[in-house]
């Protein structure tokens, strides 16, 4: 083995940089360099370089594995989670750094999908809302049928990162459009048999240009979500629902 092998090549990464809270700063992209490391993830290279040569970078991350969604970001052009992307699929060892667009600028990487998030529940109600209003604490939940439950599993796997929201382009273009993880979302309790609400309360919701009718079906949700959740499968399934209301 050589001895440049051996160290591993060197990566060139392109950052974006910009802190709002800092008077007169300006966007700018900043480049960095960094000796690969076996089984390296963008993730990691990015903890390195904060530690190593710029203590100022911003980016968010909680978990480091996938699941909670905060190291969003756009790499090399696409919208992915740091954490599951290896240096390694880069073979020309150059990636890009962009924040997630779509969201609030916090700095550099750094995006609030909190505050959209938390709007987005409640511009849409995505809580359950119980058919009856008689509330015993005392009382045994009902049971659910084991292939419902399956199907509600499947939808609450979202980790709320954005990432299909920045992949839409009909979102982009319209900033009122719920996007796929609202519909995805909204889907999850129209699934569910414990929900009081009619189709016509999901319809006053999503059934317009903002909702399920505004969808492109370009699929860059569907392409892009790191969790492989079916969005363009509950969207023509709301789509469904929404036109048999019409009639």
């Amino acid at each position: 083995m050589s001895q440049e092998t051996a160290k591993g090549r060197t990566l060139t990464f392109n950052i974006f940089r910009y802190d709002p809270q800092v008077p007169g700063d300006k966007p700018k992209m900043v480049k960095y360099q960094l000796e690969e490391a076996p089984g390296m993830t963008v993730f990691i290279a990015l903890n390195r370089l904060r530690e190593e040569q710029d203590t100022s970078l911003q980016f968010d991350f909680v978990c480091r594995a996938g699941i909670c969604g905060s190291c969003a970001m756009v790499i090399n052009g696409f919208p992915t989670l740091a954490c599951r992307t290896l240096t390694a699929k880069y073979p020309k060892g150059e990636i890009n750094l962009m924040p997630l667009p779509g969201f609030e600028l916090i700095g550099d990487l750094s995006v609030n999908t909190g505050k959209f998030m938390r709007e987005l529940a409640e511009r849409l109600k995505l809580w359950l809302h119980p058919i009856s209003d008689d509330i015993d604490v005392h009382r045994l939940e009902a049971p659910m049928d084991p292939a419902e439950a399956a199907k509600l599993y499947e939808l609450e796997r979202c980790v709320e990162c954005g990432v299909c929201v920045s992949a839409c382009a009909t979102k982009q273009m319209r900033d009122t459009f719920v996007g796929a993880v609202g519909m995805m979302k909204l889907a999850r309790f129209e699934l569910d048999s414990r929900d009081g609400r009619e189709l016509e309360d999901f319809y006053h919701v999503i059934g317009n240009q903002d909702g399920v009718f505004g969808c492109m079906t370009l699929l860059g949700c569907q392409d892009n979500c790191p969790k492989d959740l079916p969005h363009m499968q509950q969207i023509a399934y709301l789509r469904r629902k929404m036109a048999v209301t019409l009639v």
